[in-house]
């Protein structure tokens, strides 16, 4: 029964977004001098969601009556092995290139699957799919013979759950979601 079984972080992908927004088109002309569509495979990944709850007091009371869901604000950090030219482009935009470019110019965007695995049961998945995601702001170390690695804050537009049931003895696995009602009220 899938999300009731604990999972384990795996790893998660980089890819191109939209390609029909103006970052997209750009992002897309890197892709295509790399002979790329995955950037880059993710490590170390949060992810946080702000929902940025008001607490309503009454008057005469010390305890909250109730919490007002606010604006949802998505971002977290990325730290990820192996950097490449594709990624620098990616990052930059059109500033990486040494000759003088206009501004303003766009700001690539990305999508971002986090893979969720569960060790005891074979099959059993779940992923986390961010999407509209912009880098922040990001670092680069440079170490002694090991990995150059980055670090990447980013802030995206929209988070989903996929989540995959562990198939059954020859089967393919079987995609869950809940149905909601349309009758529920904010």
């Amino acid at each position: 029964m899938a999300m009731t079984n604990a999972y384990t972080g795996g790893n998660g992908t980089l890819t191109l977004a939209d390609e029909s927004s103006p970052s997209g088109a750009d992002a897309k002309a890197v892709m295509d001098t790399y002979e790329l569509r995955t950037v880059g495979r993710l490590t170390g990944v949060s992810v946080r969601v702000d929902t940025n709850l008001r607490e309503f007091h009454e008057i005469g009371r010390r305890h909250a009556v109730s919490l007002h869901p606010g604006a949802v604000s998505i971002s977290g950090t990325v730290d990820r092995a192996v950097i490449n030219g594709a990624l620098l482009y990616l990052l930059l935009g059109r500033g990486a290139r040494a000759t003088q470019t206009p501004e303003p110019y766009v700001q690539p965007q990305f999508s971002m699957t986090l893979s969720l695995h569960d060790p005891a049961v074979p099959g059993a998945t779940a992923a986390l799919e961010l999407k509209g995601v912009i880098f922040e702001h990001w670092g680069v170390v440079m170490t002694d013979e090991d990995f150059v690695m980055e670090n990447v804050r980013f802030r995206a537009l929209t988070i989903s759950v996929l989540d995959k049931e562990a198939p059954a003895a020859g089967g393919d696995a079987v995609a869950k979601s809940p149905s909601f009602s349309d009758s529920a009220t904010a």
